[in-house]
């Protein structure tokens, strides 16, 4: 398994300065914003379940750019219907990534049912163009390489990462409206 923090630090690098980046509540959004904080990032505050559907949205209405959805197992089994969705609606630009460490860790690390239940199969079965599970860096390094390649429809990658709270890191500092006015902004530009 991968440590969250070090496999968003490798997909943030891959994200270009066009890219649009949607980040689900909690720890996720954390390590985003610590990792990368950038107008052009999203970070989901209270809303649990709700970034898949955004990202879809999102990237159906700004198809020239690539839009990143990174949440986590509880998020995605939250939101399932939308994988089916996303699959049927195929938008080109969707980098669907699923952090998965089975656990609500941002509420104390209860377990989820994501050791039980397949995410990438579950993306596979919707009709992702592209589907991926990865354990190890070379993985996902590979996987990401790939997704930057001309799909025809949207690509779902899986990561299995361990629990590893990073110690005092902060919650994103910028308030809720800002957030959105400038990731609104961000959109805006050059669409």
């Amino acid at each position: 398994m991968i440590d969250r923090y070090i496999a968003i630090q490798a997909i943030m690098q891959r994200v270009e300065s066009n890219d649009l980046v949607l980040s689900t509540t909690g720890m996720i959004s954390r390590e985003v914003f610590v990792t990368h904080d950038r107008p052009a990032n999203f970070y989901m505050i209270g809303s649990m379940g709700l970034l898949s559907s955004f990202g879809l949205g999102l990237a159906l209405q700004s198809p020239g750019k690539r839009v990143f959805v990174l949440e986590g197992d509880g998020s995605a089994l939250m939101s399932l219907g939308a994988m089916p969705l996303i699959a049927t609606e195929r938008p080109n630009n969707l980098v669907h990534i699923i952090l998965d460490n089975e656990a609500y860790e941002s509420t104390g690390s209860q377990p989820s049912i994501s050791s039980k239940v397949d995410l990438a199969e579950i993306g596979k079965s919707c009709g992702y163009a592209y589907v991926a599970r990865v354990e190890d860096m070379e993985g996902l390094e590979g996987v990401l390489e790939d997704a930057r390649t001309t799909i025809s429809g949207p690509r779902l990658i899986l990561v299995k990462v361990g629990i590893a709270p990073i110690k005092d890191i902060p919650r994103v500092s910028h308030a809720p409206t800002e957030i959105r006015d400038r990731f609104k902004a961000r959109v805006q530009s050059a669409s």
